[in-house]
């Protein structure tokens, strides 16, 4: 399903957040209180980092909002046995969404057949417990190299395309997400993350074709949205 800003309500605004608890220094008292906001806004799902699927899982029993962790994060560079450990754990603790970045450093170098099968171990290894966002980061890819590697988590099998972690140079524009939304098939969904912290900016990528988004500034969002629309950037300090 596929959302515009003219139409959306605040359930189905709702339900394309995941809200990210993944910075590097967050407590588990503060894993807990983000847990509690995304029950209490009823999101799409928390992101968590490993350690905190099962305090995730825990908080979040009984509740309609999903938890997600991070594999190969945030660069992408573990060895594809060590990301399908990761997956296995993940889910065995009761994750329901991964969230995996695309080994970057081998697309560069044109190692295309060993990144989709990278991608496709995950895949396998979430099977029949999770979905797998695939993340890009496209910060350090062209135009050109956006659309191959859609491609290539589509022919793996991926569920979404995600455009970037929240720890590179930038993270998701418009452009980039009408792009990736051209570029697969409606079997594959997009993510954007990271710079999303105003209700405009959240509209403007449901616009362009997201049907989920990382975000930390939630209630800011979600307020303004239930206010009528006003609404103001808090400071940038988190990862997505």
């Amino acid at each position: 399903m596929t959302y515009r800003r003219d139409t959306i309500t605040l359930a189905q605004l709702a339900k394309t957040i995941d809200h990210s608890l993944l910075r590097p220094d967050m407590t588990e008292q503060e894993v807990r209180d983000g847990c509690a906001l995304a029950r209490e806004f009823h999101v799409a799902s928390v992101c968590v980092k490993p350690c905190d699927v099962t305090l995730a899982v825990t908080a979040l029993q009984n509740s309609d909002v999903l938890v997600g962790t991070v594999v190969g994060f945030p660069h992408g560079s573990a060895k594809t046995a060590v990301k399908v450990f990761e997956t296995q754990q993940a889910t065995a603790d009761g994750a329901r969404e991964i969230d995996m970045v695309m080994n970057i450093g081998h697309f560069k170098s044109g190692q295309f057949e060993e990144v989709e099968a990278d991608i496709r171990a995950v895949v396998e290894a979430s099977v029949p417990h999770a979905i797998v966002k695939v993340i890009l980061e496209n910060a350090y890819l062209t135009k050109d190299e956006i659309v191959k590697a859609c491609q290539l988590v589509e022919s793996a099998g991926g569920h979404f395309v995600k455009t970037s972690t929240g720890y590179a140079p930038s993270g998701a524009t418009v452009e980039d997400l009408r792009l990736m939304r051209a570029t697969v098939s409606e079997q594959v969904h997009v993510k954007a993350a990271a710079g999303i912290r105003t209700l405009d900016a959240l509209l403007d990528v449901i616009d362009a074709g997201a049907v989920r988004v990382g975000a930390t500034a939630t209630r800011t969002m979600l307020e303004a949205f239930a206010a009528g629309g006003q609404d103001s950037a808090p400071p940038s300090n988190a990862s997505y």
